[in-house]
């Protein structure tokens, strides 16, 4: 009888993680391991739930038991509202990494890593290319939140593979998930009762729907597949179009008075913005996932405009209380007259 893989989930509290973990489970040769801090929130099937954390040593001591031979690293938070605060936020995604890639380095069971890695990497400049390759460098550096971790995260999963050239590395970029149900800055964004816009842009939005991001997942975990890749549906969505969809009033603002609005619409409690989030949501950007593509022949079911068209659908309108709408609007009014002032 053959032996089981023994697959290593992490942050199998979040939607992803979860789907992930529960898809893989269904494969009778494949022990699935899900672990984060808190248990999850959906039902993970098959897979063991260890209740655990990747910035504790103690994940050594969990990958050895078990015989881990594969481990998948979901465990990272995109916005600091979700890990209370940009310091656990850096810490869970760049402190947390270090921590997992350690054990895994150290095990003799372990043959396999699966990273999760973002579009963010690539920053967001009015002076990027239509679509990012793998190859390319981002022409801004993203200074700031997700996408500043998600580089260190990189970069730390490329010295394991240094270390490591037994270990079969693969890392996913992997575009802002869209899709029912989705919760992020940039579905937050969309949804808000009136959006403030920057004044003479219309950013490129391209999306990855959630079931499309777990068989990404599945197959590389499947398959021995090294390398960073770009993973996203081929097509773009520009924010005016994503805004007209959702049936949303918009405000413009100048470009200055950007930081300020995001800074409100915070204090608010209705979005977390960092600046290169407020850059993405400026010039936009977009991957080209032909790599991928042409290496395991995967096609996302879904592009950008249905997964789009798909959250507009579950979303309807008036998610938010004429109060906060009423707040909303003599916020960005504050800003705006602030910034006449300041011009003139």
């Amino acid at each position: 009888m053959a032996t089981k893989r023994v697959v290593l989930v992490t942050g199998v509290s979040r939607d992803l993680g979860a789907r992930f973990a529960r898809s893989l489970a269904t494969d009778e040769n494949v022990e699935v391991v899900g672990l984060d801090v808190v248990p999850p929130r959906q039902h993970l099937g098959a897979a063991d739930f260890v209740r655990a954390d990747i910035r504790n040593p103690v994940i050594a001591k969990v990958i050895a038991t078990r015989r881990v031979d594969t481990v998948v690293h979901l465990a990272m938070v995109a916005t600091p509202d979700s890990a209370g605060g940009r310091s656990s936020m850096k810490e869970i995604n760049v402190i947390g990494t270090m921590q997992l890639l350690a054990a895994c380095q150290r095990a003799e069971s372990f043959r396999k890593l699966v990273v999760q890695s973002s579009i963010s990497v690539y920053g967001a400049s009015p002076r990027d290319p239509a679509k990012f390759t793998e190859d390319m460098s981002p022409r801004v550096q993203p200074r700031t939140g997700f996408g500043k971790d998600s580089l260190e995260i990189e970069s730390y999963v490329r010295g394991l593979a240094r270390r490591r050239p037994d270990v079969v590395v693969t890392t996913l970029r992997l575009a802002n998930l869209m899709g029912a149900g989705v919760d992020s800055h940039v579905t937050r964004y969309l949804s808000l009762p009136v959006v403030p816009r920057v004044m003479g842009f219309d950013a490129r939005l391209q999306f990855l729907h959630p079931n499309d991001a777990v068989d990404a997942l599945l197959l590389v975990t499947r398959r021995d597949v090294p390398g960073t890749f770009n993973v996203a549906a081929a097509d773009v969505v520009t924010l005016s179009q994503a805004l007209r969809k959702m049936g949303r009033p918009t405000v413009g603002v100048p470009r200055p008075a950007a930081p300020l609005v995001a800074t409100l619409v915070r204090q608010a409690r209705l979005v977390d913005f960092s600046a290169d989030q407020i850059d993405a949501l400026t010039y936009g950007r977009g991957m080209d996932t032909s790599r991928f593509s042409a290496q395991t022949g995967f096609v996302p079911k879904f592009t950008s405009r249905a997964a789009l068209q798909e959250f507009v659908n579950v979303s309807g309108v008036g998610l938010l209380s004429p109060q906060r709408v009423d707040s909303a609007l003599e916020a960005v009014t504050r800003v705006l007259r602030t910034a006449a002032v300041r011009d003139g």
